[in-house]
């Protein structure tokens, strides 16, 4: 799945939230640093060991201090990593940071050794390099040992221009992108997902049946949203009543899916606040007070229902027998706060 946007909009804290978010289980990470700084590289490594998440992450670095030579064998070095320990039959999930820097670096070398440039001076092997590296992510049948290896590579934009020579390279390899969008990282939109161009090609057979069964049309809704809040911004005196409703939940979703940094959820706690999200439950909610509900809502399902989060979370489906219990749990928690 590629991550994709412009420099400094939160691409490498989706990598680290990812990362502190294996805590606890088998799944070993490996981050590789293309062409960052070193002050950069330092500080993610120093929130890493504040959550205690070192114990499962590798962390390959060659920085922008590195020569181009180092910057474009890293991701290879740590592909190789990751498939030492998919033979073991481990799971890993190994990030590469970010595979722009690796393009450059690559052009780099290849102009140095009087290799014929092509377009944007590129090699003409440019795609060979990144398909080559995307592709060892693989998952290994059981009688080879049941491994697996998930890529998460990330590629930077320049002033949102995903149609330029390497993006729309990563596009054509991955399974899908996350499309991360300025101005919504300067509207307050943290992660600045924009849901009309993210896409997924493997789509629902990647979700867990809970995820799919509550968030089956939230990309929809909230593109849909998207439009017509640009649209409404011309006045809403004219728009009927769906139209409204459609724009007062949108911006409640909005709100809900904007999330602190270092602090991911368990699919419990996801599916849980998504389900009250989606069906309505936040319509009567003021948009400035979503967060609050949504911490508040956390702390008393933690405490009063955790037997029914650590189910959701382990069998990763949500029963008839949970939905009626969490529409009771919301119920009740509507019932003893006012929001």
């Amino acid at each position: 799945e590629l991550i994709i946007g412009d420099r400094s909009i939160g691409k490498t804290a989706i990598a680290i939230d990812a990362i502190i978010n294996q805590r606890g289980g088998d799944v070993i990470c490996i981050y590789v640093a293309i062409g960052q700084k070193e002050a950069k590289v330092a500080q993610a490594v120093a929130v890493l060991e504040q959550f205690g998440a070192m114990a499962h992450t590798i962390v390959v670095s060659a920085s922008a201090s590195e020569s181009a030579a180092l910057q474009y064998l890293a991701p290879y070095a740590g592909a190789a990593m990751s498939e030492y320990f998919m033979a073991k039959g481990r799971d890993v999930l190994i990030i590469y940071d970010d595979l722009t820097k690796h393009a450059w670096a690559y052009r780099e070398v290849s102009l140095l050794l009087r290799r014929p440039p092509g377009r944007e001076a590129y090699p003409g092997d440019v795609f060979y390099l990144h398909s080559r590296l995307l592709e060892r992510a693989a998952r290994v049948t059981p009688e080879l040992g049941g491994g697996s290896v998930t890529a998460l590579p990330f590629i930077e934009t320049q002033a949102g221009d995903v149609s330029a020579y390497i993006p729309t390279n990563v596009i054509s390899i991955t399974d899908g992108q996350i499309f991360l969008e300025l101005d919504l990282f300067n509207a307050g939109v943290r992660p600045a997902t924009n849901p009309g161009i993210s896409v997924s090609r493997v789509g629902g057979k990647a979700q867990t049946k809970a995820m799919k069964k509550v968030a089956g049309t939230l990309r929809l809704d909230l593109s849909q949203y998207r439009e017509l809040q640009a649209f409404a911004q011309f006045g809403t005196d004219d728009l009927d009543a769906s139209t409204r409703r459609q724009l007062l939940r949108g911006a409640r979703l909005t709100e809900l899916l904007k999330q602190p940094q270092y602090q991911p959820l368990s699919l419990g706690q996801q599916v849980s606040v998504l389900y009250a999200g989606v069906n309505g439950y936040l319509d009567e909610v003021a948009v400035e007070k979503v967060l609050d509900f949504e911490k508040a809502f956390h702390g008393y399902m933690g405490a009063s229902h955790s037997d029914l989060l650590n189910t959701i979370t382990t069998t990763g489906d949500l029963s008839a027998e949970s939905e009626e219990r969490l529409k009771a749990a919301i119920a009740d928690f509507k019932a003893t706060v006012a929001y």
